[in-house]
């Protein structure tokens, strides 16, 4: 089991939870048909967001000078963010160290599948095994002259380990599907039965429209019935920061 510590500076706070599958815009689609796909599922959940310890407003100017973003905090409170390199980047300060084990980098971006208007989430792969540097996260903006809102509690960045060259030990390569006959035929076999599905979905009294989706992935099996492999995941349980 691998060891992921933080160690928070004294005098600050840290707000930080498992990231939770649920997402607003999901829960507003038809049926809330967005959590049929588990992929989605799977990433929203996958890592922790820190959270906002109070609530701010900013703006940019379209500038690229330091006072080109304008911060108002909530009375009487300090906002988590400050425009720091300017280019109409707002930068949050991690208030903590974090320690990985050897060989584990921690990768820092803004939470995943979380859209919001006017400014988007930069990303960052920190190597946390052995670094005593704080690091920042940074949200640049995407159109001036419009207000953006982080709220309390609000995530604003969202972590998880990764092991350091694993990326670079792949190696890609590209064959026609034909080659590989077994799956080939799972292909088809999965093809042919979404097609026949989304078919059959415009007959009310059909069992595709009662089932309403396709749910083999999902439970993890091949199109052929067969099992898929022992840990296929349709949710993650992460464990929450304790204090020992």
């Amino acid at each position: 089991m691998s060891q992921l510590t933080a160690y928070v500076i004294d005098g600050h706070e840290l707000r930080i939870r498992p990231a939770p599958v649920e997402r607003q815009w999901m829960d507003d689609t038809d049926q809330r048909y967005a959590y049929r796909c588990l992929p989605l599922n799977i990433a929203n959940a996958h890592g922790w967001e820190i959270l906002c310890a109070t609530g701010f407003s900013a703006v940019w100017d379209g500038r690229d000078s330091l006072d080109a973003i304008r911060i108002k905090a909530k009375p009487g409170t300090v906002p988590p963010a400050i425009s720091h390199f300017g280019s109409g980047v707002l930068t949050f300060h991690i208030p903590c160290l974090f320690r990985t084990d050897q060989g584990v980098d921690l990768f820092v971006t803004g939470p995943l599948n979380r859209p919001k208007d006017s400014i988007a989430a930069l990303s960052g792969i920190v190597e946390t095994d052995w670094a005593p540097y704080t690091f920042t996260m940074n949200w640049k903006f995407t159109r001036s002259n419009q207000r953006v809102h982080f709220e309390i509690d609000e995530p604003f960045c969202l972590i998880f380990p990764l092991r350091r060259g694993g990326v670079e030990e792949v190696t890609p390569e590209i064959r026609n599907l034909s080659e590989n006959p077994e799956l080939d035929l799972e292909y088809r076999q999965w093809s042919e039965s979404r097609n026949n599905f989304n078919s059959s979905l415009a007959d009310p009294a059909s069992k595709a429209a009662q089932d309403k989706w396709q749910k083999a992935y999902f439970r993890g099996v091949h199109p052929s019935g067969a099992a898929g492999p022992e840990e296929h995941r349709s949710r993650l349980r992460l464990r929450p920061f304790k204090r020992p």
